[in-house]
């Protein structure tokens, strides 16, 4: 083996070792960062492992945890507290036409303790501000829990 021959199998070692350390120090911040989700929402929703799949690849996960320390800080620090912050959440994703992301509060409202009865109080609430689309979104992410209180239960 030639000087260089030992000295690229040596950079070569090196870029493997940092890639292993890099991919530590992600897996233990996005790992942190899901602990986030899991707290505020009972889970952590797919997209928010879509997003950190492109900022492992794309080497993004900065913005991933600002996003995410602010997202904390609006809804785990807010005075309004975690169950109405939910539920303000579920109000605005129904008036928006947003199913998936008012599904995923919906959900985080009953972990932070809201009941039914808020939920339905949410989406009579949007029948008012955004028409019968919102109302029927609402009554129909209802549904769908009620449906999945009846399998775990």
């Amino acid at each position: 083996m030639t000087d260089h021959t030992v000295a690229d199998h040596a950079v070569a070692d090196h870029r493997v070792a940092d890639h292993a350390v890099t991919d530590r120090t992600f897996a233990e911040r996005a790992e942190a960062l899901r602990d986030r989700y899991r707290t505020t929402l009972g889970a952590v929703p797919g997209p928010v492992e879509d997003r950190l799949r492109v900022a492992q690849a794309y080497g993004r996960l900065a913005t991933e945890e600002a996003f995410t320390a602010l997202r904390h800080l609006v809804l785990a620090d807010s005075p309004l507290g975690g169950r109405v912050q939910q539920l303000v959440h579920f109000g605005q994703l129904l008036a928006l036409g947003r199913a998936e992301p008012a599904r995923i509060h919906a959900r985080g409202a009953r972990h932070a303790g809201a009941g039914i009865a808020d939920l339905i109080g949410v989406a009579e609430t949007a029948l008012i501000t955004s028409g019968t689309p919102a109302y029927a979104l609402g009554i129909e992410i209802i549904v769908e829990l009620l449906q999945d209180d009846d399998k775990s239960g």
